[in-house]
């Protein structure tokens, strides 16, 4: 086993996760059949039916410090009711060599049968479950599967609790499938991983402002110092430091997980919650607190009592153990300053177009950039003389995280009013704002006002002069956001402020555009053109820079204009459809979904045509419902959706 390997191996499970958490994909579909061969004897088969392009791992592996998964197949029950007659048998396959595992392997493609003999104990048993896990892979990427086997020995029915929807669900429901056609004339290019790097380089550079507040900063040389001093041992303390640092890093990943249960339960309920207003209202109000909380007026703390707990365990405990609750002490005596900034990141994760491992991945980020300084610091214990002493200056970070935090809370509560169309927060108002804040920042950093922590200003410094001067740059720049002209664009900023449609000013749509599927596809009938879907949502970041950067452009514009049909189906709309529309939808898992809002129906659709629930995503048909492009999602390149549409409309023309 060398390390080549393991790191390998590491690095397959951390792009299974995120692949897993980015579509819906189930390349893999289980059949089961019982054959009797005497009164307590019964040959079983379970046979996998494949996807092209994927495949499937032996039960056995011939490296046995290989890191090739393998199918694995559990008969539950077995004590005192039955037992297996050898092994279970499996396709005969030569081995071939795996590009991914870098080792032979014996894979399965297209179908693959199992088989097992079982002999009963219990004469009377009638029913036994089977349950079986596995990898499915494809060049490129794995997905993590299992399946559960009810299996009827006698024939008997194996009794379910049947959910029923009346028929008119049923008819409503069918119409949710447009049959979509031309899957395989064109390959998947999806890239849905790419924005994991972001959001963890977003939660990595949180963590370093973390590091510059007043909880954070002064416990780095004190902590490291407690290290290189109490081992007696500079290897022992080098080894505490790196494990210290390790479980800072652990403690913020585990905050992500209960949210992988949720997400795990719907594929779409990260998003529901990110678009619920009351959520969106709640997150503002709490970012004001957090604000306030930085200003000074008041402290947020976590009870002390779960300090001194902790911090009373790693005293008495010492070792491994010890050092993981000092670093759990140091996570509830900073809350009050990481508090906010994770705050933050909790909630622009869940205000996006987000799942469960982007906000991992934030958590992650956030936790290393506050674990590395106690771990490099303690390498290089020459370095904390480097450091700049603890001082007013810390407070001054605080209190601009302060105005940072005012001017993210205004982002829920535009949110809140874009899904109810409220109307009151339209983009100029809410750039007005930004200005505002922007304005009482510079006068702070100016020393014109102070908050209740400051201390007597007896000169500017550096610091406070370049961040003064990016301020004033930055709402200079927000200025041409409260015009009416081609410069109102503000691109830097695409996704934060409402859209340029959501306006004060009468805008001229020069899209084909609609929110109506039928209509859409009546108009494309019309006018003899292609059809973009754009699965899209109102509190969409994404879908907000694509719109705002890329179909402004002018080669991308010129084709959405003259050459197709867009229609908008807004997956977080929040607005009831007409009673006569509602109805129960009925998932393959047996579990019925309630579609009673505009987005139910439209997010939906987009799960059961194109097994995706994130936005943006695009879909390029023509009038029959066949592909004329693979669908794509978040392209910030221009010239590369460029070319997709181009293709597209080729494609079109041609049939």
């Amino acid at each position: 086993m060398t390390i080549k390997k393991v790191l390998l191996f590491s690095l397959l499970v951390f792009c299974f996760s995120l692949y897993s958490f980015s579509q819906i994909l189930e390349p893999v579909k289980w059949e089961s059949d019982v054959e009797k061969l005497s009164d307590t004897e019964f040959n079983i088969t379970f046979k996998a039916t494949i996807d092209k392009g994927w495949y499937i791992y032996s039960q056995h592996k011939i490296d046995e410090d290989g890191f090739a998964p393998i199918t694995y197949f559990e008969f539950n029950g077995l004590e005192n009711n039955y037992e297996l007659k050898g092994e279970t048998s499996e396709p005969t396959v030569a081995p071939v060599y795996d590009k991914i595992f870098e080792e032979d392997v014996v894979k399965f493609k297209n179908e693959a049968v199992f088989k097992q003999t079982i002999s009963l104990i219990n004469p009377s048993l009638k029913q036994i479950e089977v349950y079986v896990e596995y990898q499915t892979c494809d060049n490129s990427k794995c997905i993590p599967g299992d399946y559960t086997f009810n299996l009827s020995l006698d024939g008997s029915v194996i009794e379910k609790e049947a959910i029923e929807i009346d028929d008119r669900s049923k008819q409503l429901s069918e119409a949710l499938d447009l049959r979509v056609t031309g899957w395989e004339k064109f390959e998947d290019q999806s890239a849905e991983g790419k924005s994991y790097i972001g959001i963890f380089l977003l939660g990595f550079l949180g963590g370093l402002i973390a590091l510059l507040t007043p909880c954070v900063f002064p416990m780095i040389p004190l902590t490291v110092s407690f290290f290189t001093k109490s081992s007696g041992d500079s290897k022992k303390g080098l080894f505490n430091s790196i494990l210290y640092g390790l479980f800072i890093f652990m403690i913020y990943v585990l905050l992500s997980i209960p949210f992988h249960v949720i997400d795990s339960l719907d594929s779409g309920i990260l998003n529901t919650i990110s678009t619920n207003v009351t959520l969106n209202i709640i997150f503002f109000i709490v970012f004001v607190v957090f604000s306030f909380s930085f200003f000074g007026y008041f402290e947020l703390t976590l009870p002390q009592s779960w300090s001194a707990a902790m911090d009373n365990k790693a005293n008495k405990i010492g070792g491994v153990i010890g050092v993981f609750f000092m670093a759990l002490t140091l996570a509830i005596v900073s809350f009050s300053c990481t508090g906010p900034i994770l705050g933050g990141l909790l909630g622009s994760t869940m205000a996006s177009d987000a799942s469960a491992m982007q906000l991992s991945m934030g958590m992650g980020g956030f936790g290393l950039a506050l674990a590395l300084p106690f771990t490099l610091f303690a390498m290089f214990p020459k370095w904390l003389n480097s450091l700049p002493k603890s001082g007013g200056w810390l407070n001054t970070v605080k209190v601009v995280l302060g105005f940072v935090e005012l001017a993210l809370a205004l982002k829920f509560l535009s949110n809140a009013d874009l899904v109810e169309h409220w109307g009151f927060l339209k983009r100029e108002i809410f750039i007005g704002i930004w200005m505002l804040l922007g304005i009482g920042l510079i006068l702070y950093l100016f020393g014109k006002i102070k908050f209740p922590h400051d201390g007597p200003l007896l000169k500017l410094g550096k610091g406070r002069i370049t961040t003064g001067i990016l301020v004033i740059a930055f709402v200079i720049y927000l200025i041409p956001g409260l015009t009416n002209t081609k410069w109102a664009n503000l691109k830097l900023l695409s996704g934060f402020p409402p859209p340029l449609s959501y306006s004060l000013y009468d805008k001229v749509e020069e899209l084909t555009i609609t929110k109506s599927f039928d209509e859409g596809l009546a108009m494309a009938k019309s006018l003899n053109k292609p059809i973009m879907i754009d699965f899209t949502g109102w509190a969409c970041v994404n879908c907000r820079k694509m719109e705002e950067q890329v179909w402004t452009e002018d080669n991308v514009k010129d084709i959405l204009v003259n050459d197709y049909v867009i229609i908008s189906l807004y997956v977080d709309d929040r607005q009831d459809l007409p009673e006569d529309e509602q109805f129960q939808y009925l998932r393959a898992n047996g579990t019925v979904k309630d579609i009673e809002t505009i987005g139910d129906k439209w997010g939906t659709l987009q799960t059961i045509n194109f097994q995706n629930n994130s936005q943006p995503f695009y879909v390029l048909l023509d009038h029959d419902m066949g592909l004329l492009n693979y669908p794509k999602g978040n392209t910030p390149d221009e010239d590369e959706y460029y070319q997709w549409l181009k293709t597209g409309l080729d494609h079109f023309k041609a049939n």
